[in-house]
């Protein structure tokens, strides 16, 4: 007699389990490991992965409510988007004009814009008109495949601001299919108000801020909530941002930090030391600090859109990273200013090209790695028994293709937690999506 289950997806060309490496990110020699499977097929009910095995078992074996005929596709888990600034409101193409003129963005930035001009917009926005420019963007991630995503403060820059937008992402996390991570970002910029006195924002951050940001993390937020630091010239030192940190920390926050996208100012040592679950940008990071990240626990997590959208020709040293044996995830860096890109299939595309990674490495930095750089390691991120049936079947009939090509969505079908969210065959989101 067979056992009834929810959902079956089965004939599928090609799977790839992407399996954590003892309980972590993957590294080292093991880093790229798919986890190969074929003609395999994955079981699912009540919202997670049950059994995996040969399609023609699993389908003897189980009776299932619904069943999907992968067609001989490629499966992978749901892309995971580790570093994403996706909750603004308004934009700054005009910015991007000047840019392209030959303005840089510390010059931007020097100007009051950048990050101040978003958070102006941002400020003057009230929750429900910073979730409604938001939506569309979670739509676009979790169409192209992302079913776990990052999502991070840093346009507010005052109390009130930082929470409504805190609360703006837990909102969405309630309504949204996609599930989301939060972090506290006020050290993303110093205010205008500000601007003569740096030191006394910091003094605002770590007395006011963070206690207030936990207080609301205990009644509103089940889940680990992250404290990011823009450590570099023209935002925050490093002095500045250990005491930042080290405020976070004794909140009981968990703690990632930019670092190294413009200047290499010793951060990496210091997350490290602090016990950082990454450091993000990693663009010019010294050898000492790659070395230091490498024999911690801290994941190294590169944002390939960022430089590509500056029109910069220096990326993350990957494979500096890699050989020195830390953990690498990729990420989109989702913002108004610097990489208004949606789609991890894209970065995916960078990563092989500019990161030189191979796409079997892009992959798992998408995935596995880049759930460890949110600490969801333990329920996404990879196709095992007992974690949540977050699950893309791709158009595609091998995993190269998904860096190899680029450009287009090549999702066919995307599941979360077992329950299908888009359907190429449908064109378009679920109505109930919005």
């Amino acid at each position: 007699m067979s056992e009834s289950i929810d959902f079956l997806l089965t004939n599928i060309g090609q799977l790839c389990t992407i399996p954590a490496q003892d309980g972590g990110p993957q590294r080292g020699q093991r880093f790229g490991e798919l986890g190969l499977m074929e003609h395999a097929a994955i079981a699912v009910h009540a919202g997670v992965i049950v059994a995996i095995g040969d399609s023609d078992d699993l389908s003897a074996r189980y009776s299932s409510l619904h069943t999907i005929d992968a067609a001989g596709r490629l499966v992978t888990p749901g892309l995971v988007d580790p570093h994403t600034h996706v909750v603004w409101a308004g934009d700054r193409a005009d910015e991007f004009e000047r840019r392209i003129a030959g303005v840089t963005y510390q010059q931007i930035m020097a100007e009051g814009g950048g990050i101040n001009r978003t958070m102006l917009a941002t400020r003057q926005a009230d929750i429900h008109q910073m979730m409604e420019e938001t939506k569309p963007r979670l739509n676009a991630m979790l169409a192209s495949g992302s079913t776990t995503i990052e999502c991070k403060t840093g346009y507010g820059l005052n109390t009130a601001s930082e929470l409504a937008m805190l609360s703006a992402i837990a909102l969405l996390d309630m309504e949204h299919p996609a599930e989301l991570a939060a972090t506290f970002l006020g050290a993303h910029a110093v205010p205008p108000e500000y601007a003569s006195d740096p030191d006394g924002y910091v003094r605002l951050i770590c007395d006011e801020m963070l206690p207030a940001v936990a207080q609301w993390r205990d009644e509103h937020w089940p889940g680990p909530l992250f404290c990011d630091v823009f450590c570099e010239v023209g935002a925050f030192e490093l002095a500045q941002t250990r005491r930042i940190l080290e405020a976070a920390k004794a909140q009981g926050l968990l703690l990632k930090v930019h670092i190294d996208e413009f200047e290499p100012l010793g951060a990496g040592r210091m997350a490290a030391e602090l016990g950082a679950t990454s450091v993000d940008h990693v663009v010019v990071t010294s050898d000492e600090d790659i070395e230091a990240i490498a024999q911690s626990g801290t994941i190294a997590v590169s944002l390939p859109p960022t430089p590509f959208g500056l029109g910069h020709i220096h990326y993350t040293p990957a494979r500096r990273f890699i050989d020195a044996g830390a953990a690498i995830a990729i990420a989109t860096d989702c913002n108004p200013g610097t990489g208004w890109n949606e789609n991890m299939q894209f970065v995916m595309a960078l990563a092989t090209r500019y990161l030189h990674l191979t796409p079997a490495e892009a992959l798992v930095a998408a995935t596995i790695n880049a759930a460890y750089a949110i600490e969801r390691g333990s329920q996404v991120g990879s196709v095992e028994i007992g974690k949540q049936a977050d699950l893309v079947v791709w158009d595609v009939p091998s995993y190269p293709h998904l860096s190899y090509r680029f450009g287009s969505n090549l999702a066919h079908t995307v599941l979360k937690r077992g329950q299908i969210v888009f359907s190429a065959d449908w064109r378009t989101l679920l109505s109930w999506m919005g």
